[in-house]
Parts: C-alpha cells; structure tokens; sequence
C-alpha cells in the first residue's frame, strides 16, 4: 500500500514540475511600474504616448504586456522606431518620431475629376505622418484608380523630399499616357442570345475613329461593372434565373487597343410554379384577393425579376393601406428541376419608430432632393419595406455612384436610426449623332444635365438638322416638384421647315410650353400643358394659290392634355405588354382654331423564345373647331416609319404637283422578327412586316381628290451591325396604293453616335 502512496506522490510531483514548466515567462518576469521615462519625442507629448501604450502607473508589466505596448504604439504611425525596457519598476519608452507631410502633390494631373479621385483614394494626407509601407501602397492605389478609369498605361514615380523640422514633401509623378480604348466587345459562352442584341443592352462600346465625344469607347472598370449588371437583369428578366456573368475581361490586342470580353453562363430557363402568401392571422385576408389571381396567372410563365418586384410592390401597397406599419417581407425560393416555388412572408415586428435619418456623401446634390425621394420621414414608424423601398428611389435617379443604408439603435429602445450613404458621380451627358439613308440624311446634338446645381433639375439642350428642317429646343423639368410625385417642365422652341423645293413654302416657328405630367392611377400617367407659339409662313410662286393664300404671321395659343397608360414590362427593348397613348391639342388663341388629336395602340409579346412580336395600330385627325381651314403645317402625313414601301411625304392629297397632306391619318402595323433566320451570325436580324396605312381630307377646296384609298405593303426588314455603325435594310413589296403615290421598294438607313 505504501508504495502505491509513493508512486502517486512521484507522479503528482512530476505533473506539477511539467505544467510549471509549461506556464509562459511572462508570468515569472512581471513588474508593477512606478514610473514611466519617455525619451526621444518631440511634437507628440508624453501624455499622448501613454495614451496609446495604454499603460498605467502601478500596473503589471508582463513580456505580454510590453509587445502590446510596442504594437500599440507602431500602430498609430507616428514613429519610426519604438523599443521597450524595463529598468526595475521604471518603464522606459524610447520613440523617433516619423516625419510629417507637409505637402501632397500629384504631377501630371490637370483634370479636377481626375485629381479629386486620386485625394480621395490614397491613404496620406498632408499634416499625417510619413510612412515607408504606406506610400508604396498608395503609388498601387494610384495605379489601380486610374486604370478603373481607363488609363491602364500609366507611369508613376513617387519622389521623398526630406525638408527641415522633421518634415517631407511626396511628389507622385504622372504619366497618364493613352486611355485604354475597345477595339472589339465579344460574347462567349452559353448565351443563347445573339452578340448584336447583347451589344445593344451594355453601356460600353467599340473605338472608331470619328467617335469624338462618346466616352463609352474607353475601357472602364466601373463602366463594365454597370455592363455586367444589365446583362445579368436582362437574362433574369427573361426567365435565366440561375445566370452566371463569370468574368469579364480584356485582352489586349494592340498597342491600346483591347478586346472586351464577357463569358456568360445562361443555364436553364425556369418557370414559375407554385406563388404562395403567408400573412399574420389578424391580417384579412379579402384583401389579398387580387394578388393571389396574379399568382395562378403567373403559374407556368418564365421568372422574370420585374415580375417578383411588382409582386412585391402590390404586397406594399395591400399592407401599407391598412395601416399595418411595421411589418417586414421576405421571400423563400425553392426550384425543383426548372419549376420555381416562391412563398411571400409577411410578419409584423415591434413597433419602432424613425428617430432621426442621416445623409452623409452628398456633397453635390441638395439633402432636400434626397428627403423628397424618401418614402419615410423622422418620426413616422419604422417599416422595413419603405426603408428598403426608399433607398431603391435613390438608387432610380442616377445621380449617384452608389447607395447604401444602415440601421442603428436610438437613444430609446423603440427608436431607430437610419444613416444614408451616397456617393455622387457626374450627371452630364454630351450626345452627337449622325444617319444617312434613301430619305435622306440627319445630324443631332445635344447636351444634358439631369442633376442641374444638385437641385434634381433636369437640363437638355438639343438639336437636328436635315435637308430640309432644323429643330432645336431647351427645357427643364422638376421630377418630384415641391415634394408633390409630379413633375414640373418648361420648353424653348425653334422649328424651321423649309420646303421651297418640294411643296413652295417655308415656315419659320418659335415658341415656348409648360405643364406638368403625373401619375393619377397606377401605370396611368396624365398630362396638362400648354404651348404658345409664333409662325411665320412664306411661299413662292410654285405653291398653288391657295397655299400662297395662307402666307403671313401667325400666333397660336393650346392646352394640351395627355393620357398615357404603359403597362409595359420594360420601357427598353419591349417584348411584353402594351401601350394606350391619347393627345389632344385644344386651341385658345389661333387664326385657325385648329384641333388636333391623336391615339396610338402597341402591343408586344413573344410567341417563342427570341421571338417579339408586335402590333398596333395609330389614328389622328386635324379639324378647325371654327370652320376655317387648317394652315400647311398643321396638316398631316403618314410617318415615314409606319407606312414603308411609299417614299416619304408623297402618299395622300395631292395641290397640282404638291403632297400637301390631309385631315385624316389611320395606320396599322404588325411585324414579328425572325430569330432563327439567321441563327449563326451574331450581327444580323430579320423581321417581317404588313403596313397598311390612309390619309385623306381637303378641307380647303373640295374640288381636290382627297385621296381616301388603303395603301398596303408587305416586306422583310434586316438589320446588320456593322464596323460603320448599325444599317437597317427594307425590302417591300406595294399590295394597294393610289394612282398619285410615290412608291420605294427598298429603304436603307445607317446611323452612327460621335
């Protein structure tokens, strides 16, 4: 027995010899501090130094402890070097303090845009402290802020001037070289989408030569990025709710010259399945009628990310009205095979209120433009929905590069803070463009700011010129006026027709409008306006006498009203949906008192996949309300875009040798592309296409045929991208005309941007 006793002593002495053994130095050596001895530092004070050692008299000071000491210190950046010792009880600090930057200067740079992102980007500042590591990582961040910018052959030399009392001067020394330019965009991979149709959706665009203005021929990291979300929306909307934009990049080709390439995975189409609603018991659920119908409708048709955010936006509306204010909506997704079951869940949280709202990065736009776009204000309860819905209002103005939100606790448990997060971008735009065809040719311009002074105002001076008009106007429209969701606009106008040629008359029209333009109903916009504008008609002795009759000065006064109802599913590239518009222009002051108005019908669907499909149809008349006759620029002709196969201006009414155009106009039109006429070349298109078209009505002399007769025409449409620019072809064959009219069997127009 005595030597099991002995035994389990000898092996608890050894356990104990082995974890004394284990246990770290620093636990043997420790020291309580009596004094602190700082030497070596100048400008920072030693109150400042203890402060950051975070040390205390009377403290422990373990081998632990003075490795933080040291981090601690060499993490603030404010010294060069730094040793530790203990001497005793003393602690002695030992520091050579960093210099200072005195200035920070970027040569090379004479663009303010340029020089802003750059201060923006790096890391020292003028007055911080001067570190080694730190000013090589902001020459990278310098090089990598301007190759997102395009200048990916940029040169950057950094220069340390040493001046006296510790300071340093830097010196970054920039060669900005060549913006990098796209000589070729590419699509690979599963795509199922032609390379034209995707060119037409992206932002980016190929180099040529006479592209002058457009920066979008640059390659752009941010740019791209913006390309990669509207590919990525584009195939969600078409039902690829697994897509993959994998990687884009680019691939130089020559001396600055690259290829932008975007590899896209479509994967599977999926389609709906099964919509569910799950909602709190007290919730009643009769309101929910109408949306549950929608979700048998949408039972089999493809996904569409348009589709889950109206889903979505119905939800809002249902919960909102009935007063149910803090609620929170969430969607669970499961697929099974191609078939997708979402469950939409609504729950009703604490009830929180909005404390306050933040709004931090605006250092353009005015905080009151950003407020107006909130759809919830301080003191309102808080409401998950409205938050997130308030920061996509930001997100639709495009006057930011980014936005972002962040929710903290307030001064009560019951409250909330939202901080908002912008970052501004420029908001100008400059367009130039040319076309050229069998109806001639056309060059406009324009210039536009839709974020003027910050204000939210949107400013766009334009112009177009062809063989025989010049159009220019200048208007400002208020969006979101005085915080009312419609928008305010006023327009400048100069219009000059000259037609001394082809019909003996000239006229010159100078004017100016405003109104207003709203939404009354959901996807029902009105619009009220009024114009007012001064004419003046000349002829020559090749006009008919009663259009000579009609030379002189005109002033003419109308109120307009417009009732446009979209449900279209995208206003870009439609292919589901229609369109109702209706014009009317009711005189006030006129010589003639002529009335005009107007309707329009479009539908589009997709009979199968690639394929859209549309018809439609248009109606418009002009008629003095006072019986006189209605003045040569008051009246009508077929657009040129809705009856081909006819050249344009000459179908109708004919004044001896003169089109002089009708009362009357009625078009329908039907087309359907051909999406597997040309299945493997990615920059060719087909349509076909029926027109059938009538204008007629002489008010002035009833003695002229006014032409009443159907014009009809069949044909093909083709449209090629090519290295010039996008050439859109017509081949038409006439069904019906009348005996006056000029037919055009074949049309071409070819466009380009600058």
């Amino acid at each position: 027995m005595f030597k099991i006793y002995k035994k389990l002593i000898i092996n608890i002495f050894f356990l104990i010899s082995f974890i004394l053994f284990l246990i770290p130095s620093s636990f043997a050596n420790s020291n309580e501090i009596q004094k602190i001895i700082i030497t070596g530092n100048e400008r920072i004070s030693n109150e400042t130094i203890i402060l950051f050692s975070d040390v205390k008299l009377n403290q422990k000071i373990t081998n632990a402890k003075l490795n933080e000491i040291l981090k601690n210190l060499y993490d603030t950046d404010f010294f060069e070097n730094v040793s530790v010792n203990i001497d005793d009880d003393i602690l002695l600090i030992s520091v050579v303090e960093a210099p200072i930057i005195d200035t920070i200067e970027f040569k090379g740079i004479k663009a303010d845009k340029i020089l802003d992102g750059l201060n923006k980007v790096t890391t020292l500042k003028s007055r911080s402290s001067f570190n080694e590591f730190t000013i090589s990582n902001d020459r990278l961040l310098i090089k990598s802020y301007l190759k997102d910018i395009g200048y990916y052959f940029s040169e950057v030399e950094t220069i340390v001037e040493n001046l006296d009392n510790n300071l340093v001067k830097i010196t970054h020394n920039i060669e900005l070289g060549s913006k990098a330019k796209i000589k070729k965009i590419s699509f690979i991979g599963n795509k199922y989408f032609k390379d034209s149709k995707l060119r037409g959706l992206i932002v980016s665009e190929e180099y040529k030569f006479w592209k002058i203005i457009s920066g979008r021929k640059f390659l752009n990291e941010q740019t791209i990025n913006l390309d990669k979300r509207l590919l990525k929306n584009f195939y969600l909307n078409k039902g690829y709710y697994n897509v993959e934009i994998n990687t884009s990049f680019a691939k130089l080709l020559d001396d600055e010259q690259f290829e932008l390439i975007f590899n896209i995975n479509a994967n599977d189409k999926i389609y709906f399945n099964k919509l569910t609603l799950q909602i709190p018991e007290d919730f009643n659920l009769n309101n929910f009628k109408e949306l549950n119908v929608l979700f048998e409708e949408l039972k089999g048709t493809h996904y569409s990310i348009n589709t889950v955010d109206k889903i979505l936006d119905e939800l809002d509306k249902i919960t909102l009205n009935e007063e149910y204010k803090s609620i929170n909506a969430s969607v669970q997704e499961k697929i099974i095979e191609n078939k997708l079951d979402l469950i939409f869940d609504i729950k009703e949280t604490k009830r929180l209120f909005v404390e306050k709202i933040n709004i931090f990065g605006n250092n353009i736009t005015r905080e009151s433009v950003i407020r107006n776009n909130l759809e919830i204000d301080e003191g309102d309860p808080f409401n998950e929905i409205l938050q997130k819905k308030s920061e996509n209002n930001l997100k639709s103005l495009n006057f930011f590069k980014s936005v972002s939100s962040e929710i903290t606790d307030g001064k009560n448990q019951n409250t909330r803070i939202i901080n908002i997060n912008v970052e501004e971008k420029a908001t100008g735009e400059i367009t130039a463009g040319a076309g050229f065809g069998t109806s001639g040719g056309t060059f406009v311009f324009g210039i536009k700011e839709n974020n003027y002074l910050g204000k939210g105002l949107s400013v766009d001076a334009n112009a177009s010129i062809n063989s025989e008009s010049f159009k220019g106007s200048l208007s400002i429209e208020n969006p979101n006026f005085n915080n009312s969701d419609k928008s305010l606009f006023g327009s400048i106008d100069a219009i000059e027709i000259d037609r001394m040629t082809t019909n003996g008359y000239k006229t010159n029209k100078t004017g100016f409008s405003f109104g207003t333009n709203f939404e009354y109903y959901e996807d029902f916009r009105l619009g009220l306006s009024t114009e007012s504008y001064y004419e003046k008609i000349e002829t020559d002795s090749t006009a008919s006498a009663r259009q000579q009759s009609q030379e002189g000065n005109y002033w003419d006064t109308f109120i307009n009203t417009k009732f446009d109802y979209d449900k279209r599913n995208q206003r870009f590239k439609t292919d589901d949906g229609f369109r109702s518009v209706y014009n009317l222009n009711l005189p006030v002051i006129s010589d003639t008192y002529t009335l005009t108005n107007s309707y329009s019908f479009n539908n589009y669907s997709s009979l199968y996949d690639n394929n859209i499909t549309t018809f439609g149809f248009y109606l418009e008349s002009a008629n003095s309300i006072k019986d006189k006759d209605v003045k040569l620029t008051e009246r009508l002709f077929v657009p040129s875009r809705k009856l081909r196969g006819f050249e344009r201006g000459k179908v109708g009414p004919k004044d001896g040798n003169d089109f002089i155009g009708g009362n009357y106009v009625a078009t329908i039109n039907a087309s359907t592309t051909l999406p597997l006429l040309f299945e493997n070349s990615e920059g060719l298109d087909a349509l076909i296409f029926l027109d059938i078209a009538n204008i007629w009505g002489v008010d002035y002399d009833s003695s002229i045929d006014d032409s009443d007769k159907i014009r009809s025409s069949i044909g093909i449409g083709l449209d090629w991208f090519t290295a010039i620019g996008p050439i859109n072809f017509s081949l038409t064959e006439t069904i019906s005309k009348a005996d006056t009219d000029i037919t055009e069997s074949f049309r071409f127009n070819i466009g380009t941007t600058f």
